[in-house]
C-alpha cells in the first residue's frame, strides 16, 4: 500500500504509534508509509542464521543485534526502515525501545522485488547514518555476500564474498564461513543445471 503525501501525511510520531498495533509492518519515508511483504523460507532462514551467529559472537559485550522487527531511524532524512539484521554498539540506542538510531552494521537479504531498492535508494538513505560502518547485501540466488565498508575517507568500498570463502564483518570483528550463513537454505541457482 502506498499513500500519496498529497492525500495524507503521517507524522513520525503517528507512524511509530501505529506500528505498535499494526499487524503489518510498514517502512516510513517522508510522511508516507509502505507496507512490507512477507518473506520466503530462504530469506527467514538466512536472517535467522546470521542473527544467531552474530548474537553468539557479541554475547557479553556492549553490542546488541536485532532482526526483522526493529526499526532503524534515519532522522536527518525522515525515514524508518526495518533492516533484516542490525547491530548497534552505541549506548545512546538503549534509550529507544522501538527503533535504533546509531547502528554500526545493517544487513539486507535480497529478494527479486527488493534488490534494486536495497542496492539503490535504501543504501543511499542508510549512508546518512554517521554511525554506520558496514552495509551488507546477501543474495538468495547463490552464495554471495557483498559487504560495503566505509573507509577512513568516508568512501564505501565493496568486499565481496562467495562460495567457500570466509565472510569478515570488520564493524563487529566477526568472521565465519559463508556456508554457515546459508545453512539449510536451498539456493535458486544451485537447482538450475
Amino acid at each position: 500500500m502506498v499513500i500519496s503525501q498529497s492525500e495524507y501525511y503521517i507524522s513520525p510520531e503517528e507512524y511509530l504509534e501505529g506500528e505498535k498495533v499494526s499487524e503489518i509492518k510498514h517502512e516510513y519515508i517522508d510522511g508516507q508509509v509502505y507496507a512490507m511483504a512477507g518473506a520466503s523460507d530462504a530469506h527467514v532462514t538466512v536472517v535467522g542464521n546470521l542473527f544467531v551467529l552474530l548474537r553468539n559472537h557479541l554475547r557479553g559485550g556492549g553490542c546488541r543485534v536485532y532482526m526483522l522487527d526493529m526499526k532503524a531511524q534515519i532522522e536527518v532524512i525522515n525515514r524508518y526502515f526495518y533492516p533484516d539484521v542490525m547491530v548497534t554498539c552505541d549506548t545512546r540506542d538503549k534509550e529507544f525501545e522501538y527503533f535504533k538510531c546509531y547502528p554500526s552494521l545493517i544487513v539486507e537479504v535480497l529478494s527479486e522485488s527488493t534488490e534494486g531498492y536495497d542496492r539503490g535508494k535504501k543504501f543511499a538513505s542508510y549512508r546518512h547514518l554517521e554511525s554506520l560502518q558496514e552495509y551488507v547485501l546477501i543474495s538468495l540466488d547463490r552464495m554471495s555476500v557483498e559487504c560495503f565498508r566505509r573507509n577512513a575517507d568516508g568512501q564505501w568500498v565493496l568486499y565481496p564474498y562467495e562460495k567457500e570463502q570466509e565472510v569478515h564483518l570488520a564493524s563487529v570483528d566477526f568472521r565465519c564461513a559463508i556456508a554457515e550463513i546459508y545453512e539449510d537454505v536451498i539456493l535458486i541457482d544451485e537447482n538450475i543445471s
